[in-house]
């Protein structure tokens, strides 16, 4: 896993602009703290920092190959599960190897194929290749989306890196934030290509996007698509696990230290459980790491979210899978920390107003870092599989608008509730959400015969696999490669998402639960108490001394009437929330806080020019 930045500028020698390229290149160090390296012939400009995982000594970047019409050039992010196959395909077409990395092959498959070869590789990755042979830069990013990829057009060129970041530290970047850009920052919609800063815009999972002279040209080279299901349920649940087993075994291969990530939901205990057995087989134990609470456990307190705490059921899966486990347990001070604040906004680059969520999932990253590069995350089963409430609330399956917003707004209040009103009237939320929902709805194709109620929850799973899943990836990408630390998603594999998608809701929850074929298709090494266990989300702390501290922040940023927060967010109603005295922690009540000292901690950072008209 790695961190890219680049530029391509037809109109001037880049070589001369070595301390540009290397700033933009320095923003990406987290991502890669091992190795840093940059390439510049004539036009373009390649930078990348380096988390070796793969052939340590080898596999230095930018890495290029000459040819006899040209170098071509190629940083890279991420990783080829299956380069082993590729390379030895490659190596029969007459291709020869110095180095045993993954990101050789990819260089070779982009040698032999050209930019098909994003067909060919199984992984997440985005990476940018110059091809000196067309003077073209081709930037390709995997069919999920799990790792990110930005690009900013310029008037002779263009500028890319794997966050916003990178980008921005180009003063041909303008730090700009338009209206439509809180929109898409305040909605959760997950516009496709939209990057919420000006200018500038995402590759879409599953596309290549190629710059040259005459301009930018797109091509989608894989989408999530309608099929007939025709395996009975017995098949079905087989192929589910043959396709895990599969999975897990590719992505557990590694030179670096290899953990799970355990919650004691049905996702991590069944990815942690297999990737026990099958290292079992090798003498080795998994390492598996949680997030806690302070007295959490002890003190815990049902809600409709979270009925259980997890703590219990991680122990459960640590003892029957033998795991070598440790529980990182967090007080409210670290969440409420506002350095700890401050890298998280710097780590996403925007606000995103998820509060002890995102401040304990960097924490606890940043604690497994010590110990691990690499973890797997049961990421996206949940999108994948049907887990969420959403997925069986009538409000939620009526279609009318993205499903997570239903309840999202029911459990942790509404953005709204907190922008100053006459902002909130020019932002007009309501239709941005509307005309983005009739969007993303509107090229869901049916398959024939398909009944109303199973076409509206194809629906619903397409849009949790083209919108909401993306959310989530990108959140833990940033929070983890802030610490230098690679997380694989494995129920993000293509094929995985590609053969349940197709799976009718019938089958999907055929015993009337979530996620019932991922629950069957893994009982055999799951607890009972995990099989039995009720959908609960990540966690989130319920010490009232977390909302405490918040208040007092609050009261800090209410006795600086002239910050530039207050251009977005309503005084009054921070006054408010920061001057309750009941000891309430709600989530709606702590997500205003939340948001709040987000935005004002972004606007300290990154000074963005706010065009609110």
């Amino acid at each position: 896993m790695c961190g890219i930045a680049g530029w391509v500028s037809y109109g001037r020698e880049l070589a001369d602009e070595g301390a540009v390229l290397d700033a933009m290149t320095e923003t990406m160090a987290c991502r890669g703290p091992d190795d840093r390296g940059v390439w510049a012939e004539g036009h373009v400009g390649l930078g990348h920092r380096r988390l070796a995982i793969i052939d340590l000594p080898g596999g230095r970047q930018p890495m290029s190959f000459a040819t006899a019409h040209g170098h071509v050039a190629m940083v890279y992010s991420g990783e080829a599960y299956n380069f082993t196959e590729l390379r030895r395909e490659l190596a029969g077409r007459g291709h020869r190897f110095t180095t045993d990395s993954d990101t050789e092959v990819v260089l070779h498959g982009y040698l032999e194929w050209g930019d098909e070869v994003a067909e060919r590789l199984n992984g997440m990755y985005a990476f940018a290749v110059w091809d000196g042979r067309r003077d073209e830069l081709v930037m390709i990013r995997d069919r999920m989306g799990i790792k990110p990829f930005y690009y900013y057009p310029t008037d002779d060129g263009v500028l890319f890196g794997s966050e916003p970041k990178a980008i921005l530290a180009n003063p041909l970047a303008r730090p700009r934030v338009t209206l439509d850009g809180l929109r898409e920052l305040f909605t959760m919609v997950k516009t496709p290509g939209h990057a919420v800063w000006d200018g500038m815009a995402e590759v879409e999972p599953g596309t290549v996007v190629t710059v040259g002279r005459d301009g930018l040209r797109r091509r989608v080279y894989w989408e999530l698509e309608t099929r007939p299901h025709a395996d009975d349920r017995a098949t079905t649940i087989a192929t589910v696990r043959e396709l895990l087993d599969d999975i897990v075994r590719r992505q557990l291969v590694a030179d670096v230290p290899r953990c799970t990530l355990l919650s004691g939901g049905l996702d991590s205990s069944a990815m942690t459980a297999i990737a026990a057995r099958q290292l079992g087989e090798h003498g080795e134990k998994v390492r598996s790491f949680a997030v806690d609470f302070v007295g959490q456990t002890d003190r815990f307190v049902a809600d409709d979210l979270r009925g259980t705490p997890d703590t219990p059921f991680v122990h459960d899966v640590a003892r029957t899978a033998r795991t070598e486990h440790q529980d990182i347990v967090l007080d409210p001070q670290a969440l409420a920390d506002p350095e700890i604040r401050a890298k998280v906004v710097r780590a996403r680059d925007l606000p995103a107003g998820f509060g002890d969520m995102d401040a304990s999932l960097y924490l606890l990253f940043r604690a497994i870092r010590g110990e691990s590069t690499v973890a797997l995350s049961g990421e996206s089963a949940d999108e994948v599989f049907g887990g969420y409430l959403q997925f069986f609330d009538e409000q939620a399956r009526q279609g009318t608008t993205f499903p997570w917003l239903v309840s999202f707004g029911r459990h942790f209040g509404q953005d709204a509730e907190t922008l100053d009103p006459a902002l909130l009237t020019a932002l007009d939320l309501g239709t941005y959400v509307t005309d983005g929902h009739r969007t993303a709805v509107g090229g869901i194709r049916r398959l024939d015969g398909e009944s109303d109620f199973e076409y509206a929850m194809r629906r619903m799973s397409h849009l949790h696999l083209t919108r909401f899943v993306r959310i989530l990836l990108d959140r833990k990408d940033r929070a983890s490669m802030a610490v230098g630390l690679e997380v694989r998603v494995p129920f993000c594999d293509h094929r995985l998402v590609e053969y349940v998608y197709n799976t009718p809701w019938a089958l999907k929850s055929f015993d009337g639960r979530e996620k019932s074929l991922l629950r069957e298709a893994t009982a055999d090494v799951l607890p009972k108490s995990v099989y039995d266990r009720v959908k609960s989300p990540y966690p989130s702390t319920q010490d009232p001394a977390y909302a405490t501290a918040l208040r007092a922040q609050a009261k800090d940023l209410l006795a600086d009437p002239a910050h530039p927060v207050f251009d977005l967010v309503d005084k009054a109603r921070l006054h408010d929330l920061a001057h309750r005295t009941d000891p309430v922690s709600g989530q709606a009540e702590r997500r205003g806080l939340e948001r709040t000292l987000d935005l004002a901690v972004w606007l300290d950072l990154y000074r963005p020019e706010l065009a609110l008209s």
